[in-house]
C-alpha cells in the first residue's frame, strides 16, 4: 500500500492504538464476510465485471467522439466522487468537459448549464437508483425539452441521454425502458458514497480522460495490501479514540489544491457514514495554506475541539524553483513542505491532536488507492463506534419536509 497514515502525532499512545488493533481487524473481517448489507464496494476493485467494464469504456468513446460536453445529473454520491477525481487527476487529450447539474438547486448554475448545452454537443447522463430524488428530477426535467428543442424529436433527443440506475425497478428505470435510453447499473449492494468504483464514477471519469483501469488497479491493490494485517486501521482506530476524549470535529486540511473537491467527498463520506446516534466527528475541509489566513486563526486560539488529519501529497507534479528574493533557489514545494511543517509544530502546541496521510503522488493510481483507504477506515471506525456505516436515516428528515411544503 502507498498510502501512509501516521498517527504518532495525536497524542494517543501506542499501546491504546494496539489494542484496539483485534477488534479493527473484526470490523475489517466484516466488511469482507460479503455477509453485511451495502459492503459490494470492498470487493468490486478486485473482482471486476469485465463486461461492465468493456461497456463503460466503449460509450465512453462513442461519447467522447460525437460530443463535446457532457452534463452529469445527480447528488450526493452520484456525482461526488466522479467530481473530486476529474478535479484532481491527470486526464488524456481525448477527454471532453464533464459538468454536473441537479447537485443543488442554484437558478443561477442551472442557467448556466443550459447556455452550455446549447452552444454544445451535449450528452446527458442522469444518475438515481430511484429517480425520485427531488433535485435529481427537477435538473432532468428542466433539461429535457431543452434536449428535444436542440436534437429536434423525442426520439433523437433519448439517443443523447444514458441513465445510471436500478438494474430493474424505480421510476427512472421505467422511463429508460420506455423511452430506450442506454443505460447502466447502479448495483443494488453499494450505497452512493462507496460507489465511486462503479459505473456511477468510472463513466464520467472516463469521458473526462481518466484512465480507469489504472485507478481501479490502485484500489485493488489497497484492497489486498497486507498492511491491512498491521498498523493500516490504525488511522481508523485513532479517530474513534479522539472522538472519546471529546474531539467532536474533524479538520481535513488539504495541502493541494487539486484535492479540494476531495474534501467535499470526504465530508459525505465521513459525515453520512459515521454521524448517528449522537456519535462521530463532524467532518470539515480546509486548503492550506489558503485557510490559513482566515479559519487559521480559530484553529490556533479558538476552542479545541479539533481532531486534524493533514491530506499530504508528498511529491509535486513539477517542480518550480524560486529565481530572485529571499527563498532564491528553494522550490515551491520546499516553501509548501515548511507550511506543513509550521502547521503541525504551532497547532500541536496550541493542542491539537494531528493525524498524516501521505500520498506519494497525485497520479491516478495512487488517487485509487487513497479513495479505498479512505472508504475502508471510514467504515471501521463508524462500526467501532457502534453505528451502521452505509444508511442515512437523518437525511430523510429534510426530504420529507421538502415534500410537506410543495405539497
Amino acid at each position: 500500500m502507498n498510502i501512509i497514515a501516521k498517527v504518532d502525532k495525536t497524542g494517543i499512545p501506542a499501546a491504546e492504538i494496539e489494542a484496539l488493533r483485534p477488534e479493527a481487524g473484526k470490523a475489517l473481517d466484516r466488511l469482507w464476510s460479503g455477509k453485511e448489507p451495502m459492503t459490494g464496494w470492498v470487493t468490486a476493485p478486485v473482482n471486476r465485471n469485465q463486461k461492465e467494464l468493456d461497456t463503460i469504456q466503449e460509450i465512453a468513446e462513442i461519447i467522447k467522439d460525437g460530443a463535446e460536453l457532457l452534463v452529469v445529473i445527480g447528488i450526493g454520491g452520484s456525482y461526488m466522487g466522479a467530481k473530486a477525481a476529474i478535479e484532481a487527476l491527470p486526464k488524456s487529450a481525448s477527454g471532453i468537459e464533464v459538468r454536473f447539474l441537479g447537485n443543488n438547486l442554484c437558478t443561477d448554475y442551472y442557467w448556466e448549464t443550459l447556455e452550455e448545452i446549447r452552444k454544445k454537443r451535449t450528452i446527458l447522463c442522469v444518475i438515481s437508483k430511484s429517480g425520485n430524488t427531488m433535485e435529481v428530477r427537477t435538473a432532468f426535467e428542466v433539461v429535457k425539452p431543452l434536449m428535444v428543442e436542440k436534437y429536434g424529436t423525442e426520439e433523437e433527443a433519448a439517443r443523447h441521454i444514458i441513465a445510471i440506475t436500478d438494474e430493474e425497478t424505480g421510476t427512472l428505470r421505467a422511463e429508460a425502458n420506455e423511452l430506450g435510453y442506454a443505460t447502466l447499473p447502479v448495483p443494488g449492494n453499494i450505497g452512493g458514497r462507496y460507489s465511486i468504483a462503479t459505473p456511477v464514477g468510472l463513466l464520467p471519469m472516463a469521458v473526462s480522460g481518466i484512465d480507469i483501469i489504472e485507478f481501479l488497479d490502485g484500489a485493488r491493490d489497497c484492497a489486498e495490501s497486507t498492511a491491512w494485517d498491521a498498523d493500516a486501521t490504525d488511522y481508523a482506530i485513532a479517530r474513534h479514540l479522539m472522538e472519546k476524549q471529546g474531539k467532536v470535529v474533524e479538520v481535513f486540511a488539504l495541502c493541494n489544491s487539486r484535492l479540494q473537491y476531495l474534501g467535499e467527498w470526504m465530508k459525505q463520506l465521513f459525515g453520512e457514514s459515521e454521524g448517528k446516534e449522537g456519535k462521530g466527528m463532524m467532518p470539515t475541509s480546509l486548503l492550506y495554506s489558503t485557510d490559513l489566513h482566515s479559519m487559521g486563526q480559530y484553529m490556533q486560539e479558538g476552542q479545541q475541539i479539533f481532531m486534524e488529519t493533514l491530506m499530504i501529497v508528498d511529491e509535486p507534479s513539477v517542480s518550480i524553483e524560486i529565481p530572485g528574493g529571499p527563498q532564491k533557489g528553494k522550490t515551491v514545494e520546499d516553501i509548501n513542505k515548511a507550511m506543513i511543517g509550521g502547521v503541525t509544530t504551532a497547532h500541536r502546541q496550541a493542542g491539537i491532536p494531528i493525524a498524516e496521510v501521505h500520498v506519494p503522488k497525485l497520479d491516478t493510481y495512487n488517487f485509487g488507492q487513497l479513495i479505498y483507504f479512505l472508504e475502508t477506515t471510514c467504515a471501521i471506525t463508524a462500526m467501532l463506534n457502534g453505528v451502521n456505516p452505509f444508511d442515512q436515516p437523518g437525511v430523510e428528515a429534510y426530504k420529507r419536509e421538502m415534500h410537506r411544503l410543495l405539497d
